[in-house]
C-alpha cells in the first residue's frame, strides 16, 4: 500500500503531523483534542499511499497514467513532441486519489521538459497550458509516440519525476508524482481509439483508456 519512495517525498508533513497529534495527546486534557491533529495526520499519510496495480499485458492496450476522473477528451495539436495533431486524454485528481503516475505504455522516455507557470484550478479549460508542468515523451517499444504532462494545480505545488531522459519503462511503471490534487495528461497518436468518456473514474497503470489501432 505504500513504498519508500512515496513515504519519503511526504516525510515532514506526514512527521510533523504526527509530532503534534502525539503533543495533543500528552499535554492537552480533553479527549477530543487529538482528533483534528490525528485525522490530518491520517489523511496526509493515505495521500502518500502507493498501491499494487494489475497492469495489462496486451501490447495495444495504453492505460492511463494516472488515478482519477477523465474531465477531457479532445484531439489537440502538440507542437512540442508529437509536432502535430494528437489525441489527449485529461484526468483530474482530487486530494482524496492516489497520485502516483505510471507510464501508459512500454517504451524509452525520449525527452523531458519542465515549464514555468502558474497554479490555476487545473479544471480551467486553459490550465493545461498555461501552469506549471513536466512533460515526458515516450518513444513506445512499438515505435509511435506517446505523451505524459503532469500540471500543477491551485494547491498542488511540487511535480516530482522520478524517471528521465533514455529510462527505459515497461507499461504500469511508475514515473512520478504530484503532491496534492492536479491534472494528468496523456497524449497518444491520432489515430488511437480512446475507450474512456468524460466523467469515467480511472486508475493509474490499470485503468485501459485506449487502443493502438
Amino acid at each position: 500500500m505504500f513504498t519508500v519512495r512515496t513515504l519519503l517525498e511526504g516525510k515532514w508533513p506526514i512527521l510533523l503531523l504526527f509530532a503534534l497529534t502525539v503533543a495533543t495527546v500528552v499535554w492537552c486534557p480533553s479527549r477530543w483534542a487529538p482528533v483534528l491533529p490525528g485525522a490530518l495526520w491520517l489523511f496526509v499519510l493515505a495521500f502518500f499511499r502507493d498501491p499494487t496495480r494489475v497492469i495489462p499485458a496486451d501490447p495495444a492496450l495504453i492505460v492511463a497514467p494516472a488515478d482519477g476522473r477523465v474531465v477531457e477528451v479532445a484531439t489537440v495539436n502538440e507542437p512540442l513532441y508529437f509536432r502535430g495533431e494528437a489525441k489527449m486524454v485529461g484526468i483530474f485528481m482530487s486530494v482524496f486519489n492516489v497520485h502516483v503516475q505510471r507510464a501508459p505504455v512500454a517504451g524509452r522516455i525520449e525527452l523531458v521538459r519542465y515549464f514555468p507557470g502558474r497554479f490555476l484550478d487545473v479544471r480551467e479549460p486553459t490550465a493545461g497550458t498555461v501552469n506549471e508542468n513536466r512533460f515526458i515523451g515516450i518513444a513506445g517499444a512499438d515505435g509511435r509516440r506517446y505523451g505524459v504532462r503532469q500540471i500543477a494545480g491551485l494547491i498542488a505545488r511540487r511535480i516530482v519525476g522520478w524517471a528521465e531522459e533514455g529510462a527505459t519503462l515497461a507499461k504500469g511503471d511508475r514515473i512520478g508524482m504530484i503532491r496534492f490534487g492536479s491534472r494528468v495528461d496523456l497524449l497518444v497518436p491520432a489515430d488511437t481509439e480512446i475507450i474512456v468518456r468524460i466523467g469515467d473514474r480511472v486508475k493509474g497503470g490499470e485503468t485501459v483508456v485506449a487502443r493502438r489501432k
